[in-house]
């Protein structure tokens, strides 16, 4: 069980009293107590999450040599049962230092770091503590302030240019994707009941949850909750996890592990990762129409000028398939454990499947397209010998017979 000493290590500096007034400003009064309202949280948290796609791969080794102090990348998450989490390049962690924050007009520190993915994604984040101890409707509050309260793009752009600016010589073909993905975490130490004692399982209604995690005040229907709220999972009688497409909710006594977190930050980069390049293929196509239409037009169509067309594609086919590849591998799991099982569902949950379908789809019609064009750059250049064949035929002819008089 977490204490409010461990408690004051995530979140030191807003256990002041000066600090809860602030919040309770911030989220005004108590409405009305509902079944979880029996709990108090415990060490709660919120992280949000901006990930950017930066470049086509940025080399961890001399990042590491730029950043100022990162920290040095984990093999794997730190939980023992994580064995079956495989990362070959754990991303660096760089501390980014304090900010001020206003969050529906209260001004709220915040803590900001990056994680740089060897994959050309660099994940902002800005963790948020809410006071030692607060009952879940007030969570609930702290909660819904932070969603859509927080100016993550003004605050986090800025930050993402500074850093680059650093990160420059690690960044190959450095490019800032218009795609990006945002998240949201939220962390407690555990939950107590009403006359202190430790909740556990730490387990919550649906509608609990539905008020954190959707920012949804009215109650849903059986159906909706299923629909919605169907990814909830437990190691121990101490821990917890609930996930949905743009929060989760995280319970977690030990301060230090942040494995959760850790692979539901990864499944978003690998999420932003399919979801830019499948732009990328989406604005492709119609300029490689384009393109084959205006081939087309010349005025000497037989010769087909089709070679820098097909060089092109096969690079982007090429990019493609390599990127997508190490993005799927860069993070392996062999076996069903907790955290495996947490980052299955992530994945679910983000549709990256259907992301991966669709790149496949797209990158089979651009390889098609490659078939037929260099399928009928042989048949003009055979067209072209046949002609020229016929015409060495004719001149033989006309030598022989004006060869004779």
């Amino acid at each position: 069980m977490a204490t409010n000493a461990a408690a004051d290590r995530i979140c030191p500096s807003l256990a002041t009293r000066d600090v809860r007034c602030r919040f309770e400003s911030l989220m005004g009064t108590s409405s009305k107590t509902r079944d979880a309202d029996r709990h108090t949280v415990v060490g709660g948290s919120a992280t949000l999450y901006r990930l950017y796609d930066v470049g086509y791969e940025i080399s961890l080794t001399r990042a590491s040599k730029l950043l100022p102090q990162p920290t040095p990348p984990q093999p794997r998450p730190r939980r023992g049962e994580a064995a079956a989490l495989v990362t070959p390049k754990p991303p660096l962690t760089v501390d980014l230092g304090s900010r001020m924050v206003q969050v529906d007009g209260a001004a709220l520190e915040a803590r900001m770091s990056a994680a740089v993915f060897d994959f050309g994604v660099v994940s902002l984040r800005l963790r948020l503590c809410a006071p030692p101890e607060l009952s879940w409707s007030d969570f609930v509050r702290f909660g819904a302030s932070l969603h859509g309260g927080v100016p993550l793009r003004a605050i986090c752009d800025p930050e993402l240019r500074q850093l680059l600016r650093a990160l420059a010589p690690a960044v190959e073909r450095q490019a800032i994707a218009p795609v990006t993905e945002d998240y949201m975490v939220f962390r407690l130490a555990t939950l107590r009941g009403a006359a202190g004692e430790p909740v556990t399982p730490p387990r919550l209604s649906s509608d609990a949850l539905a008020g954190l995690l959707l920012n949804e005040a009215r109650e849903l229907s059986r159906p909706a909750k299923r629909e919605l709220l169907p990814h909830r999972f437990a190691y121990t009688t101490h821990d917890y996890a609930a996930l949905t497409w743009e929060s989760a909710l995280v319970i977690e006594p030990d301060p230090e592990d942040q494995d959760v977190e850790y692979v539901l930050e990864f499944a978003n980069a690998q999420l932003l990762e399919l979801r830019v390049f499948d732009a990328v293929l989406d604005a492709e196509l119609p300029r490689m129409y384009d393109r084959i239409a205006q081939v087309r037009r010349t005025p000497f169509a037989l010769f087909r000028p089709y070679r820098s067309l097909l060089n092109q594609l096969q690079a982007l086919v090429a990019d493609t398939t390599e990127i997508v590849e190490r993005v799927e591998n860069a993070l392996k799991v062999t076996d069903d454990v907790y955290l495996a099982r947490v980052y299955s569902a992530a994945l679910q949950i983000f549709r990256g499947d259907a992301w991966r379908r669709g790149i496949d789809r797209k990158l089979g019609i651009i390889r098609d397209t490659y078939t037929m064009l260099n399928a009928e750059s042989q048949a003009a250049r055979g067209e072209v010998m046949e002609l020229a064949i016929i015409l060495l035929i004719i001149g033989e002819i006309l030598l022989t017979i004006f060869g004779r008089h």
